[in-house]
């Protein structure tokens, strides 16, 4: 699934709200304490790691594409 952005980056902890992963950063912190999310097949625990164009988030066997959109505007 991709998750579009606007601007350079999203943090890993606004990725999972975004796609409705999580409803709030407590959710967050306990997600990532458990070691359920990985980042560019890697356990990522630092909700501020950066995200960038490209970026692969994997929750629980779903997968989630970091999409930038050019010169950070939506499309028309």
């Amino acid at each position: 699934m991709d998750i579009q952005i606007h601007g350079e980056y999203i943090t890993l902890g606004q990725l999972l709200k975004k796609a409705q992963i999580v409803a709030s950063g407590g959710e967050v912190k306990s997600l990532l304490a458990e070691g359920r999310v990985l980042v560019n097949g890697a356990v990522e625990t630092r909700r501020g790691r950066k995200l960038r164009d490209g970026d692969e988030v994997l929750v629980e066997g779903v997968a989630y594409r970091v999409v930038s959109e050019p010169d950070g505007h939506p499309p028309r």
